[in-house]
């Protein structure tokens, strides 16, 4: 049985052992989150990472769902009594969700067929006639029998007409001939494209104005951009094959006596039921399969995307001036203080009179200097480059201690008008409110990018032409991911935050918010045991992803899970230390001698599984360590850079803006981004942009080419002298 065989088979197919796949699931199974099995069951699952768990949720979820419809299927194959012991054990054999479906059609449930009504009228002798194809018959004689008034057949034509039709859906539904169609398809068959409009109404799509390419290389931002033509009518698409190649095909298979005088009746049933059935069929399998690949690998791409951009480095300890830029609305302003609390706002008019710009430079500068200002946050919207030049000026007029940077705003207005930006700015305006993100996405991106739906972020590809179910589920793994691995602060945390703590749900991460707020702050992590709908289930979840530093147990500040915390006094203990007391930290020299002490050794000593051992050390060398402090900080700037200053062969410093299949954009200082495209990325060969940069990484690049005219900027990685 196939339940039997899910280990072995998902285990060949990511490439573990099978025990590990039966583990895993049964983890799974008995509701543990893939953060948690991941970090806190490594000797359980033999060291998986979460990718690995995810691709076997995934499948096991697949499998079993096949396992489902195998039922349905042999259930309603035997109830039409229908179900022989090969076709059983051919359903049962089956591990690929298409086979099955292609071995139920001649059986599936459907609307009325030309070949249905012809089988009521007894025809069906006739057509296993066309495909036994003898010698020697008459077809005249052999169709005389079948005529009836009654049943509707009142020549001979219409007999063999009616056994024609059953014999083209007979060769459309044949599993293996759909099989071999199926993978001569894949192997030559284009999608084809033509304007469906005018070239002015088409602009955009002139690419694909007569457009060809083979199924098995078309890349999938080209299926994407192609459906996106056909769903807007601009574009006409279809897959294009060599139709009489196929079907000459089908009659080497089915035609055995090219001599019999029913030769040419075969010949015309099989091409009706090619041209009229299996092609159509097949086409919109062939455009469905791309698709959903396509649409899996935009996924998987926007998801790399927003991994890397979530990950940044926190620009702690800085007073930050957030400016959502505005021609006419004006530019809006937000400062905050090092821990994101909102302390002034305010709107100017940069873009306007002489006496409004210089008002605005007053506005400015008194807030800077005011609130001690040391870093801006600038949003890279609408008039960004001219609140740009505003800024760079203001620095050095009045030879300004403090520095900006660029912050992708993608979302911020989201945000602005979210119900979540409304419980906690309720007096702000909207446009207020995105300042307020634009400043704190810089103090600690993830903790602010949580807030906004995850597609909203605008670092990936086609994000709206893919199945947008997909895709929320696909993100909403990679913040969950990300956050847990970061860890949060249990006392300072957003329920945006919390909400994506593994086992906590919604509703639970505004019940901790609410249960600080009227009990002070969370002095030991059983105290969560307290909140309202937190049970053992979820704590155990929960727990070792949160943080409470200065509370009443130094191990509550690391990452070492509540069920652990005997296992790691152990350890302090063979280290020659003792367990600080209460409202204590770890004192430096445990976290020195844990930071070179021998796991393996360790482990053998106490007979502990080795993997929790290793983490343990790690957490007691560094307590409340941050992973994103290993990354470099992000590029600020003091001056401005326009692209008349700028000049082929130079070399620039930019950031890592956004990663597509084609290239990379990189923001150099400039109102437009430059583009890297794949070929100029690097000398080594890679599968993808990602394997060589990551957003947010700071870069030098080579000036390759200027057109001012379409403002584009052409950037070159690999040709950067070292």
């Amino acid at each position: 049985m196939l339940e039997q065989q899910i280990p072995s088979l998902i285990a060949t197919q990511i490439k573990v052992r099978p025990d590990q796949v039966t583990a895993t699931i049964k983890l799974l199974d008995e509701g543990n989150t893939v953060p948690f099995i991941a970090r806190y069951r490594k000797e359980v699952t033999g060291e998986l990472d979460e990718e690995q768990i995810r691709a076997i949720e995934e499948q096991s979820a697949y499998l079993r769902n096949l396992i489902k419809r195998q039922q349905e299927i042999l259930s309603s194959i035997e109830a039409q009594e229908k179900l022989t012991p090969e076709l059983k054990a051919a359903i049962e054999a089956t591990t690929k969700l298409q086979e099955l479906e292609d071995l139920y059609l001649p059986y599936r449930p459907k609307k009325r067929t030309k070949a249905m009504i012809a089988r009521e009228k007894g025809l069906e002798p006739l057509a296993e006639l066309l495909f036994a194809q003898p010698l020697t018959i008459d077809a005249e004689e052999a169709a005389l029998p079948y005529i009836s008034e009654e049943k509707g057949v009142n020549a001979t034509q219409e007999a063999w007409a009616g056994a024609s039709d059953i014999v083209a859906e007979d060769i459309s539904e044949n599993a293996a001939l759909r099989e071999a169609v199926r993978r001569e398809l894949w192997r030559s068959a284009e999608i084809a494209c033509e304007l469906a409009v005018d070239e002015k109404a088409g602009e955009k799509f002139l690419n694909y104005k007569e457009y060809a390419e083979p199924v098995r290389m078309i890349p999938p931002h080209r299926i994407l951009a192609v459906n996106r033509g056909e769903n807007l009518d601009m574009l006409k698409v279809k897959v294009a094959a060599q139709h009489e190649g196929l079907i000459e095909k089908i009659l080497f298979a089915k035609l055995a006596n090219t001599a019999s005088p029913l030769a040419q009746m075969l010949k015309d049933a099989v091409t009706d039921g090619y041209k009229r059935l299996l092609f159509p069929s097949l086409e919109r399998e062939i455009r469905s399969t791309l698709t959903e690949r396509a649409e899996k690998h935009a996924i998987t791409v926007f998801g790399r995307n927003l991994r890397q951009l979530l990950l940044q480095p926190p620009l702690g300890g800085q007073t930050v001036l957030g400016m959502d830029p505005g021609f006419r609305t004006g530019c809006k302003l937000a400062v905050v203080d090092q821990h994101g609390r909102l302390l002034n706002t305010g709107t100017v008019y940069i873009i306007g009179s002489d006496r409004q710009a210089a008002l605005a430079k007053e506005t400015v500068l008194e807030m800077i200097k005011k609130h001690r200002i040391t870093l801006i946050s600038l949003g890279n919207g609408t008039a960004s480059y001219e609140t740009e030049e505003f800024i760079a000026k203001l620095i050095a007029e009045h030879q300004l201690d403090l520095s900006y940077l660029i912050t992708n705003e993608a979302g911020a207005s989201v945000y602005s008008a979210s119900k979540l930006a409304k419980e906690e700015f309720p007096d702000l305006d909207v446009s207020i409110r995105g300042a307020v993100s634009i400043a704190r996405r810089v103090q600690d991106p993830l903790a602010e990018l949580v807030k906004i739906e995850p597609k909203a972020i605008g670092v990936g590809q086609y994000q709206h032409d893919v199945n947008q179910k997909d895709l929320a589920a696909a993100l909403t793994n990679i913040v969950e991911s990300c956050v847990n691995h970061v860890g949060v602060d249990l006392n300072t945390a957003s329920a945006a935050l919390l909400s994506y703590i593994a086992g906590i749900q919604a509703n639970v991460a505004k019940n901790i918010v609410s249960w600080r707020a009227e009990n002070g702050a969370f002095t030991n992590r059983k105290q969560l045991l307290k909140v309202a709908r937190l049970g053992p289930a979820a704590f155990t979840q929960c727990a070792g992803f949160l943080r409470i530093k200065g509370g009443d147990n130094p191990l509550d500040y690391t990452s070492v899970h509540p069920e652990s915390y005997p296992l790691a006094e152990e350890i302090i203990g063979h280290l020659g230390f003792k367990m600080p007391k209460k409202g204590g930290s770890l004192p430096s020299e445990i976290q020195a001698v844990a930071a070179a002490a021998d796991a393996e050794n360790i482990a053998k000593a106490l007979d502990k599984g080795l993997p929790t051992v290793k983490d343990i050390l790690a957490a007691l060398a560094k307590p409340g360590r941050d992973p994103r402090e290993d990354a470099p900080p992000p590029l600020t700037r003091k001056n401005i850079t326009k692209l008349s200053d700028l000049a082929i062969g130079s070399q620039v410093q930019g950031v890592v803006h956004n990663i597509t299949d084609f290239g990379v954009f990189v923001d150099i200082g400039i109102k437009t981004n430059g583009l890297i495209h794949r070929s100029e990325l690097s000398n080594k060969p890679f599968r993808h942009p990602l394997d060589v940069v990551s957003v947010g990484d700071i870069i030098e690049c080579l000036i390759i080419s200027i057109d001012e005219a379409r403002n584009r900027i052409g950037l070159s990685l690999k040709q950067v002298k070292k």
